[in-house]
């Protein structure tokens, strides 16, 4: 019978950033919904020229920014910046984060971002990754 850990740390769960869709904060509204449309996903990490972590930008956060009293107003798509309305509260880890800490975290949240010490993003962690090994755990191990 194969033995499976929750003992390790998030390494081998971890999507690495080069995988994933990302926006820098100084780009245009515009450009991070063409992000988001062609990725498919509903959020994703904003960064900096240096690649550190800024914050996460949304469909939801994108559409508040741009509906008017009484119309869209989709000229500010080209003209309003990600850093203007993106979320500066992410949920994050360190690279050498424990795997119940990405459980714990997962559980309000549907992907982690991981950073190095330097707060350079290095990847995701999905709650679907995490949940997979759990029930890799529960399956071999009960």
């Amino acid at each position: 019978m194969k033995q499976v850990s929750l003992d390790n740390g998030i390494e081998k769960l971890m999507i690495p950033g080069s995988k994933v869709a990302i926006v820098q904060e100084g780009n245009s509204l515009e450009h991070a919904l063409l992000v988001l449309t062609k990725s498919g996903y509903s959020a994703i990490p904003v960064l900096d020229r240096e690649y550190k972590l800024k914050g996460l930008i949304s469909m939801s956060l994108i559409l508040d920014a741009i509906l008017g009293i009484e119309k869209i107003e989709y000229e500010k798509l080209s003209e309003m910046k990600v850093e203007e309305v993106m979320n500066r509260k992410v949920a994050w880890m360190r690279e050498n984060g424990s795997f119940f800490r990405g459980l714990e975290l997962s559980i309000n949240h549907p992907f982690l971002c991981i950073v190095d010490e330097n707060n350079t993003f290095i990847g995701i962690l999905t709650r679907k990754s995490i949940l997979a090994q759990v029930h890799n755990y529960l399956k071999f191990n009960t």
